[in-house]
């Protein structure tokens, strides 16, 4: 999964470069949470709902680490160059 300014195909030297995979995480984070909430806030022990906050974990979770790499781990690489 490359976009046009970034040709990289490495995980790790693509993540937090890349602001289309930031906003595709956004949405989904946002639609997955909407959902559960319309969805399954009352049965939140079934299987679908289970499987709903195993999805929203992920996407969650990776948004976090493209948001950490952006804000934290590139601009310490490039102050020591």
């Amino acid at each position: 999964m490359s976009c046009n300014t970034c040709q990289q195909n490495w995980f790790w030297s693509k993540i937090g470069r890349c602001m289309r995979c930031v906003y595709q995480l956004i949405g989904l984070s946002l639609l997955s949470i909407v959902g559960w909430w319309l969805m399954f806030r009352d049965t939140p022990k079934s299987i679908e709902s289970i499987a709903l906050i195993t999805a929203i974990v992920g996407f969650v979770s990776l948004l976090v680490l493209h948001l950490w790499m952006r804000w934290v781990v590139i601009p310490l690489r490039s102050n020591k160059q």
